[in-house]
């Protein structure tokens, strides 16, 4: 499988060292607007490098283009790779809105290409591990969730894209997608949103997102990003079902635990599951599993239909955000 990768910020240049880990993949070529970025990162890794999708495309024969850019540049860029007959993996989120998403996933079904989306959480052992142990039953039904994801010092990029609202959707559309992503893999389609921001109420770069999302199945989750802890980038969630808690938080030494109720007298122990020893990082685990795909024609994890669910989410959390009221989804959307 040979790759190409346009958009070298953090996912592209983190994408372009996950290749070199990938058996029967090469990466031949990079394309970035920043030339000097594009031809540091080309010689790293001894490919070629261009200035637009457009060149690349033109000059190389390639299996994959993988989208690393700006989340409002998805559309174009996806669209133009298809028409090539390339499969795409595009960073997430898949796009701006549903109405673009719809778009791509339609040009990569028409081109009869293949449509995976970076939603990396899927790959995180505690993440996954979390959801086996939830669809297990062994700790009843989920009644409440709660997740945090979020650090301190907003992250800097091309033409500083993050801080432009219209082109990344904030806090909301841009990283806590992860865990509606990852909530709606575990616990399935949402019914009703209700969110609040300081949005419009602060400088755009101390956003703080609290989303609570009411589950078909009648779980209630409580969703909180922020860029406003000074601590560092972290994670957790915790699931309280009927018969055990279920925790996880990065900082912690002893990260993930889970709690089963006892009956009667006996005390209520924590066991600790330790974290998984992997020999790939998920980031490298989620292109592996990508590119076997393709060979096996099979379809990927997080297809393009699966990453619009998540969009969804997402944008009726933005519209809750702007209006004051929740937001029904409707059944009809995937």
């Amino acid at each position: 499988m040979k790759v190409g990768i346009v958009g070298l910020g953090t996912m592209g240049t983190t994408h372009a060292a996950s290749y070199q880990r990938i058996a029967d993949c090469e990466l031949v070529a990079v394309a970035d607007i920043q030339l000097e970025r594009c031809k540091t990162v080309a010689e790293r890794y001894g490919v070629r490098s261009y200035a637009s999708l457009g060149e690349m495309l033109a000059s190389e024969t390639l299996d994959v283009v993988d989208v690393c850019l700006p989340t409002h540049l998805h559309r174009e860029h996806v669209e133009m790779a298809a028409a090539a007959g390339k499969h795409v993996f595009c960073e997430k989120p898949l796009a701006r809105n549903r109405q673009e998403g719809e778009a791509m996933v339609e040009a990569c079904r028409k081109a009869g290409v293949t449509l995976g989306i970076g939603h990396v959480v899927r790959f995180f052992p505690e993440y996954r591990r979390a959801k086996e142990i939830i669809e297990s039953g062994q700790l009843g039904k989920v009644g409440t969730v709660y997740t945090y994801r979020g650090g301190g010092g907003f992250p800097m990029a091309w033409q500083d894209w993050y801080a432009n609202y219209q082109w990344s959707g904030g806090l909301t559309l841009d990283m806590i997608i992860h865990d509606f992503d990852f909530l709606r893999w575990t616990l399935g389609e949402v019914k009703r949103v209700y969110a609040k921001s300081t949005f419009g109420r602060a400088y755009n770069r101390l956003e703080h997102v609290l989303v609570s999302l009411r589950f078909e199945s009648g779980a209630i989750a409580n969703v909180e990003g922020s860029w406003l802890d000074i601590g560092g980038f972290g994670t957790k969630f915790e699931f309280a079902c009927e018969k055990g808690l279920l925790t996880y938080n990065s900082k912690d030494a002893t990260s993930f635990r889970s709690y089963q109720q006892r009956t009667g007298l006996e005390s209520v122990q924590g066991v600790a599951v330790p974290e998984s020893v992997v020999d790939k990082d998920p980031y490298t685990q989620e292109l592996e599993h990508f590119v076997g795909c393709l060979k096996r024609g099979e379809e990927p994890l997080i297809s393009g239909d699966g990453a619009l669910g998540a969009v969804d989410i997402a944008m009726a959390a933005l519209e809750s955000i702007k209006t004051g009221n929740p937001v029904t989804l409707s059944s009809e959307r995937g």
